[in-house]
């Protein structure tokens, strides 16, 4: 007979992130679960704060996922499984781990096969997409699949795991464009997921990277990461002389995908990772028709997550400096506010190491 492992004792409740409606961000205890047979127990370190957590929390939404009842905010995070998976499935106990948080799932419209992040039923840690929501991993401990853990190589510390997740959205980005060594590369809007685009541009060999933004901050990180010009947003001459071959939007904004249609050489690739508001929005299409310009869509990751991993293993990708910032969960609330200030901060982080919190909300 197998010896009986024994655990760690998990406390009854754990400090989580809760966005209740617009302007409603809240740090409560919450009362743990038990996992399911396939879920393993993870131990939050740390968890990186996104424009969709920001959203939720400032709109009571994110796009068109509108928040009707309270939820869990978070999907980039690394920790260390703490009970693993009764069936057996995924990482031991000890392990650390980072978390890739889909979960692809077939529906009415096509897609194609290979590419599971365009599935029409897909849910994502920390989103409101669909009721009954799907809370995030905003929390000191949290059940989660098996199969969305990936183990860490000991090169790889949990606060700098906090940034697979975004880095591997910019991987996908960057992957949309195809081979971009030897080329002239321009990224419009240097926010954390801009930023990370940079890194993996300078490790993909582009020959030249020109960054663009609004604000000081920003540019200061993407140079840090491997930028070799920065460029204000407001220098439109200077934007359209750059003549990139590749150009990666990331701003979310109507005038960036301008500045990334005007500064892409004629028969440029512009890829749009940065998500535009619902709705209608004005493009400068008849440029991008008369140049032959290709605009694609770039949405979250499949297993780029795994490529991000091994490059932050052997050193060849560094993101380090997108960090700016790094708050004890008991300050949630000051930290979202420096997050959603792009002009001073690039990724904040949360650490939930230390998790003591007074009864109630914070």
């Amino acid at each position: 007979m197998a010896p009986t492992i024994q655990y760690a004792e998990l406390p009854p409740t754990a400090p989580a992130v809760v966005a209740h409606a617009a302007g409603d961000l809240r740090l409560e205890n919450l009362a743990l679960t038990a996992p399911a047979a396939d879920e393993a127990v993870v131990e939050v370190a740390f968890g990186g704060i996104c424009g969709s957590d920001l959203h939720y929390w400032r709109n009571g939404a994110a796009g068109e996922s509108v928040l009707k009842a309270p939820m869990v905010l978070g999907h980039e995070v690394a920790g260390t499984v703490v009970r693993p998976a009764a069936d057996g499935g995924g990482p031991s106990a000890g392990t650390p781990v980072a978390v890739h948080p889909a979960t692809p799932a077939p529906g009415a419209a096509r897609y194609p096969a290979d590419r599971p992040n365009l599935s029409p039923s897909c849910t994502y840690l920390g989103s409101a997409a669909r009721f009954p929501h799907t809370n995030g991993a905003f929390s000191r401990y949290v059940n989660l699949p098996a199969r969305m853990l990936r183990a860490l190589p000991g090169t790889v510390d949990l606060r700098t795991a906090a940034l697979i997740e975004p880095a591997s959205v910019a991987w996908h980005a960057v992957a949309r464009a195809g081979d971009v060594a030897g080329k002239t590369a321009l990224v419009i809007g240097c926010g954390p997921i801009g930023a990370l685009a940079v890194a993996v541009l300078k490790r993909a060999g582009a020959a030249r990277i020109v960054a663009v933004d609004m604000h000081a901050k920003p540019l200061e990180i993407a140079a840090a990461v491997g930028a070799d010009e920065v460029l204000t947003a407001a220098d439109a001459d200077a934007i359209a002389a750059v003549e990139a071959d590749v150009v990666i939007e990331s701003s979310g904004s109507h005038q960036g995908l301008a500045s990334a249609i005007t500064g892409a050489v004629r028969g440029g690739i512009v890829v749009m990772v940065g998500l535009l508001p619902s709705g209608p929005q004005p493009v400068l299409i008849s440029l991008a028709i008369t140049r032959e310009l290709e605009l694609r869509g770039s949405f979250r990751f499949n297993d780029e997550i795994d490529e991000v991993i091994e490059a932050l293993a052997d050193g060849s990708l560094e993101i380090g400096p997108v960090v700016t910032h790094e708050y004890p969960v008991q300050q949630a609330l000051e930290a979202f506010a420096v997050a959603r200030n792009s002009a001073e901060s690039g990724k904040v982080l949360l650490d939930f190491r230390a998790t003591a919190i007074p009864a109630g909300e914070a």
